[in-house]
């Protein structure tokens, strides 16, 4: 079966999470460059198959789109026109952050390690993607 890419897109950073080939589970992949991301998806679809980009959507408490969301848009373009055979669907990131550095504690995870902004990239991408598997809509 695809793998499912769960991504979390920031101006600076950009998190990667990968599912297992069954679509089970989501794991913390990489934290990417913004400005490589597309390079650094390139070369993971070359190496494994992709069936599906799973991408944070910055969302207001009032269901309407945050300020980061502009950015969001500009990225989904260039991702649909560089990998236009990839579905991509939007999954609602609110308080993924806040779950990660959360996930990161309950983990073991030691402070120091914590500051490291990618880390928290990296586990909220693995957030946005687990929240997407976890309906089962593929």
């Amino acid at each position: 079966m695809d793998r499912i890419i769960g991504i979390d897109y920031g101006r600076k950073r950009v998190g990667v999470a990968v599912s297992d080939p069954l679509g089970i589970f989501a794991s913390a992949l990489e934290t990417v460059p913004a400005a490589k991301i597309v390079e650094y998806l390139k070369n993971y679809t070359l190496k494994e198959k992709v069936g599906r980009f799973v991408v944070g959507y910055p969302m207001n408490l009032n269901n309407k789109p945050a300020e980061a969301a502009k950015d969001v848009d500009v990225f989904l373009k260039v991702l649909k026109k560089q990998f236009p055979d990839i579905p991509v669907t939007l999954e609602d990131e609110r308080f993924t952050s806040q779950l990660a550095m959360k996930a990161m504690i309950a983990g073991g995870v030691k402070k120091s390690d914590r500051r490291e902004k990618g880390s928290v990239d990296k586990v909220s991408a693995a957030i946005i993607l687990q929240t997407f598997l976890d309906r089962g809509q593929m």
